[in-house]
Parts: C-alpha cells; structure tokens; sequence
C-alpha cells in the first residue's frame, strides 16, 4: 500500500519507518524541514533503540521519504494516519489539540477523493466527531473522508516492538464495516496475520484506550511506590513484596517496579488528561484515586531530597552530589518530566553542587537545566562526591564495579532510587547504601 504519516516527530518517525518495514510505501510530512532534513538521511532527531536501522534501510531503499510539502503528501496515498502531539495546556491537564486539528485544516482541502484519515495522536475522548465535522466542512471530497482512531501504545525504548508486535491493535470507526476498516485491515495484515489480538470498536471508546491504559499504568505504579513508603515505616522489602503481588494473576508483576515514579511525555500527560476530561464530563469523582496517584508520584521525588538531606544533613550548600541520569528511563534521550532532572534540579536549588551523567540524554538536559554540572563518563562523574544518587535504571550504571568508584568519592554514599543496583555488592565495596522501601 501508499500511506502518508502526518507528523514525523517521535510516534509519527517511528510509525513511519515501521510501516515501511511492514512493506508499504511511506511519506512523511511535518512542518519543520530540519527535522524533514535529517530523517530523509536515515537519522532520527531522537534517539530510540533500532529506529536509525530501520529509517536507513528504507530511505536508502526509496520504500520512506519525507517530505514539507501538504499538497505533495495529500497525492500520494488515500491513507493518512495522523501522530502529531497533543501536549498539556500550559496550566491545565488538558490536552493542547491544536497541532492535531491545524493538520487536519491543512490537509481536508488537498482531499478530493475517498480517504481514511486515521488518527493516532492521544487525545480526550469526543474528539472524533469534531474531526469528522471539520473535515466534511473542509474536504472537497465531504463525507468520503472518513475518521477512523488507531490509538497507539508505544513505550519509549521498545517503540519499534510496539508498533511492529504490539500486544494489541485497535481500531475506532463511526460505523465498523466501512471502508475505513478495510483500509486499515490491510495496512496491518502483516500484524493481523502474526496473531495480534485486534479490537474493533466505536469512535469513543478508542480514544479512551490510551488515556486509560496509561492512567491503570500509572495507578498501578503510584500502588506499590505507596507500599514503598509503608515498607520503610515497617522496616519490610518493597521489591520482595512487589513479587508477592505479580504472582496473584489479577495483579501482575509487569510495570510493577518500586522507585522514584513515573515521568516522561506521556504517562504524566495522559494521567492529567483524563483527569481533566473526566472532570469536564462530570465524573470527577470517579478519578479520585487517579488524583492519589499523582501525588504519590511527586512524593516519591521529594522522597529522594530528603534522604539526600538525611545523609548529608540539612543544609546542602557547598555538598557534591552526582547523579545518574538525565533521562526519564533508561532507552530515551527524552528528558520530558524526568524523575532525575527534577531531584537535580531540586538538590541544586538547596545549594548543592550537582553532576549528572547519562548515555544518551546529556544534550537535551544541558539545554533545560544549563545551571548543572555534567560528565560523559559515570565513573568520573563520582570524583569528590559526597552522594551518589542512582536515579535512571540504565544497565551500563548497575554494571560499574562499585569498588574502584568507593575510592573516587569523597565519601562512598549512595541513594538507589532506582532499586537495580546490587546493594549487597555495593557495601560490601564499602559504601553505605539507601534504597526507598528497602531494609
């Protein structure tokens, strides 16, 4: 098949590349013509494991391009699914919709013939038949081009697994059996065939899937980094305890990980986002606990600054603290509410001399946070310090010797916020080591 890709940031580059590896030919269209630039040479402006691969193979092959042009996408397929951003409104919970409905007035015109316009962008759930509206208003071809929503479940680090063996597919019409879905069927055959479970439904319950999803994800993190706190009141093991719990099949143990919480572009976006509509549609008090979960979340971070002050005493000024990661988790560059960045942000404003270190996110966090200290090499990042905080759960830190690094450091204190460290190796290399909810 032709299909066009609206939007080429992270979940539209992605999607691209991976419905090229699927067989298709792509053409993906964004505003911004460096980033159109750089993906036309095979590179992402971002990082994510194995999507440089994939963007070289097939950019080289001629199956993806990339393109400025509205008019020259809107002729190359009748397919066009549509992964622009809906950030948070500055100052609300609610989602910033005008990226997604500036891409739909742009293109609806250039629409002269039957199209599928199928949108992947996360947004409150409604949004459909507003779509739907402006496209019969604006599209030469009316009723023809129909909306379908195709919510997507990417977890940042394994995007490529997600889209290419996602553990589920689900598709949004106003009417199921239309061509829309024929349509779509055919773009993910190849995933269909593989096994894939594949919901079919209506408009609105798709465009609930992901804000759902994503707030049970972040219930479900909120649950046992709550139990971490009770685990350190009672002096019980918070990872000990999460393993009880994954093993009742109601429950499960994936994403149940005790730490510093959750961050990055879309679980704290999509939480606050369902929040807010539900709010708006009057059921504010169904999400209640949703509300608990959020503030669980900021607790945890401010959790971390206390036991920093409770290892170095409360006055931080002249204090060294190094700290690893910049990223939100461990597999991104992305740096967008970052648990990390928000410690080390908080630990330099109480004073303290902060250097952070990261595999991949370094550039970006240099940009936000210009008033940090920063190292390339995690081990020399410990020089002098009087507390290591380990706060982004990248293998290459849990791997380090901790011995050799007891010697760089002015004092050998740890923080493993991240609870992914060998803490029996590490004090046995002679460090005293606190990990939250653990003994």
């Amino acid at each position: 098949m032709k299909m066009t890709v609206v939007g080429c940031g992270y979940l539209g580059a992605t999607h691209a590349a991976c419905m090229a590896e699927l067989g298709h030919e792509v053409l993906g269209l964004d505003s911004d013509p460096d980033r159109i630039a750089l993906l036309a040479t095979g590179k992402a402006p971002f990082y994510e494991r194995d999507l440089d691969g994939l963007l070289a193979e097939h950019t080289a092959s001629g199956r993806l391009k990339f393109t400025t042009s509205v008019e020259e996408a809107a002729a190359f397929a009748d397919l066009y699914f549509v992964g622009v951003g809906t950030p948070q409104q500055p100052g609300s919970g609610s989602y910033d919709l005008s990226q997604l409905f500036g891409a739909v007035r742009t293109l609806a015109p250039h629409l002269t013939a039957p199209a599928v316009i199928a949108v992947k962008s996360t947004v409150p759930v409604g949004t459909a038949p507003q779509l739907a509206e402006l496209v019969r208003a604006t599209a030469p071809a009316g009723d023809l081009v129909e909306i379908a929503w195709n919510p997507e479940f990417l977890r940042e680090s394994s995007a490529i697994e997600d889209t290419l063996r996602p553990d589920r597919l689900v598709l949004g019409f106003d009417t199921p059996g239309t061509r829309a879905e024929t349509v779509l069927r055919q773009a993910y055959a190849p995933v269909i065939a593989s096994g894939t479970p594949m919901i079919v439904t209506d408009w609105a319950t798709a465009e609930l899937a992901k804000g759902a999803a994503n707030s049970f994800l972040a219930a479900k993190i909120s649950f046992i980094n709550a139990m971490a706190e009770v685990c350190e009141k009672s002096g019980a093991n918070v990872s000990g305890l999460a393993d009880i719990l994954g093993h009742d099949v109601r429950i499960g143990r994936r994403g149940m990980q005790p730490g510093i919480g959750f961050g990055g572009g879309c679980l704290p976006k999509d939480l606050g986002g369902f929040i807010a509509r539900a709010e708006a549609l009057g059921a504010g008090e169904a999400v209640g606990m949703l509300r608990e979960a959020e503030s669980v979340n900021a607790r945890r971070r401010r959790r971390v600054v206390d036991l920093a002050r409770e290892e170095l005493g409360t006055d931080l000024r002249g204090k060294r603290i190094t700290v690893w990661g910049a990223a939100f988790k461990a597999g991104t560059d992305d740096i967008r509410d970052s648990p990390a960045l928000a410690v080390a942000g908080a630990l330099h404003a109480l004073g303290a001399r902060v250097t952070v270190t990261d595999p991949q996110a370094l550039d970006n966090a240099r940009k936000l946070h210009p008033e940090l200290d920063y190292a390339e090499d995690p081990a020399a990042a410990v020089d002098g310090a009087d507390l290591l905080l380990h706060l982004t759960e990248w293998p290459a830190f849990a791997h380090l010797d901790p011995g050799p690094l007891a010697a760089r450091a002015r004092t050998p204190k740890a923080v493993d916020a991240r609870g992914t460290l060998d803490t029996g190796r590490w004090r046995a290399a002679g460090w005293t080591v606190r990990a939250p909810g653990r003994p």
